[in-house]
């Protein structure tokens, strides 16, 4: 739209609500394009990312996130430092893999086949709703698009692969749930590393992807759901750390630092209608859309965290157009620290925890760090918190009106600072509490794991804007 009359210049159909395909993320305008992206993994969608020309909203190019390279933009220079990254299959199956009481075993580097190309068909070994299970693969790309100027490359996260029954679609399921680096004019990606393949636990690999520099090397690091911070090399993927961000994640003992392949722990494999119990980090992963900050002065990353384990079982599930195509069925309950939360400081070269403070509830607000070593963020329980970024000393509390999932933001005027900070209870953590569900399964295990925000929040949770001067 015109800034100055509001009158609409284009607009331009990305995604078709019919299938159950929207657009959540925030679009980005990187030189002359507008990124936008694809939320519907829980519909089944085939989803994407894609580039408009900013004056007149023409398609310039459209990358999915499965299927054959052709549709991906995948080239033959794609993942040229890693090939292993392109291997055909990264597990052997354990006791008949896809089936209750079978697992994966992830293989050495020297016993992958690599590079393969069109790994966004070749891994998705079933049909599923129609055809290939690529079809309805799902791997969103609904947010958090970063871009280096220098080297010219978007880096964003691909989500879920359709179905939460994994047992329909045997194989890896490439790309979803994995970071790719793109080049901007054309699309074409430069790399891309699968960080939970073959999910199990609707771990989404959407969250941010910051960028640093640290050692005279270019640097991306990004805290996952499935429970490891991740520090690259962003010029070529090379993967540089890969660690727990807390040791209650236990689907995985570790990261093979010479594959990249989680190594799978069976007894937290997931199958249809057999309940797995205790699984860690919960769907929510330990770290959900909350956004982390990165300090330069500190040259550490502030986390908020959830500390949730749960249950989960796959059910079946047919897939129909525009309709919710989850099959799981799900509790989620507070993890082995005896809370829901926590808020961390991480340093992204050693991958550890500097410091870590534990939250009755998940710290679902975004991270704000100040040059001045302060570091703001909110709790579900209604408090808005300053800490020190040394040490994590709490300075400062507020009680806002309602749960904060909100991010807190800073800003000048007239010579003095502000801080302020959204209230007003959402999210995955508000549904049941918003929409009166009772039950523990309700909101795919959001209601028995949130129930006692109640006694913290009115509902439905009221919004307002709280700003503090320094």
């Amino acid at each position: 739209m015109d800034a100055k009359t509001g009158k609409k210049i284009w607009d331009v159909k990305v995604n078709d609500p019919k299938t159950g395909a929207a657009n959540t993320n925030a679009p980005h305008i990187i030189k002359d394009k507008v990124i936008t992206g694809c939320s519907g993994g829980e519909f089944g969608v085939r989803c994407h990312i894609s580039a408009y020309n900013i004056k007149d909203g023409a398609l310039v190019w459209r990358a999915y996130s499965t299927g054959p390279d052709t549709e991906m933009l995948i080239g033959q220079d794609f993942n040229q430092a890693n090939p292993h990254y392109s291997a055909l299959s990264l597990y052997e199956d354990v006791n008949g893999g896809n089936k209750q009481g079978g697992s994966f075993k992830n293989l050495p580097k020297d016993n992958l086949k690599f590079p393969e190309t069109d790994l966004g068909v070749k891994t998705w070994l079933k049909p599923q709703a129609r055809k290939d299970g690529w079809q309805n693969g799902g791997g969103p790309t609904w947010g958090w698009y970063s871009y280096d100027a220098t080297l010219n490359l978007m880096y964003y996260g691909t989500g879920n692969p359709g179905t939460w029954n994994p047992d329909v679609r045997p194989g890896d399921n490439k790309w979803s749930m994995t970071i790719f680096a793109r080049e901007v004019d054309t699309g074409m990606a430069k790399w891309g590393y699968q960080m939970t393949p073959h999910d199990e636990w609707d771990y989404d690999g959407m969250n941010e992807i910051v960028l640093w520099d640290a050692n005279g090397k270019k640097l991306a690091s990004h805290f996952d759901r499935n429970g490891f911070g991740y520090t690259f090399d962003r010029t070529n993927g090379t993967l540089l750390v890969a660690e727990k961000m807390h040791p209650f994640v236990n689907w995985s003992t570790g990261i093979d630092m010479k594959s990249g392949i989680p190594i799978k722990d069976p007894k937290y494999s997931t199958h249809q209608d057999y309940n797995a119990k205790g699984i860690c980090p919960s769907a929510l992963g330990v770290k959900d859309e909350q956004p982390s900050a990165f300090s330069p002065k500190t040259k550490m990353f502030y986390v908020p965290l959830n500390h949730v384990c749960m249950t989960y079982e796959p059910v079946e599930s047919k897939y129909v157009a525009g309709q919710p195509w989850v099959g799981a069925t799900l509790t989620m309950f507070a993890g082995p620290d005896g809370v829901m939360g926590g808020f961390m400081a991480w340093d992204g070269l050693k991958g550890k925890a500097k410091w870590y403070n534990k939250e009755k509830f998940s710290a679902w607000g975004g991270a704000l760090v100040t040059a001045s070593d302060v570091v703001f963020y909110g709790t579900l329980d209604r408090w808005f918190k300053a800490v020190d970024a040394q040490t994590g000393k709490e300075l400062w509390k507020f009680q806002v009106g309602s749960g904060v999932v909100g991010n807190a933001i800073t800003y000048g005027h007239k010579g003095k600072q502000y801080v302020g900070v959204l209230s007003g209870i959402g999210g995955w953590a508000g549904v049941a509490m918003n929409l009166g569900l009772t039950n523990d399964t309700d909101g795919l295990g959001a209601a028995g794991g949130y129930k006692e925000l109640v006694k913290y929040n009115a509902a439905p949770g009221g919004g307002a804007m709280n700003v503090f001067s320094l």
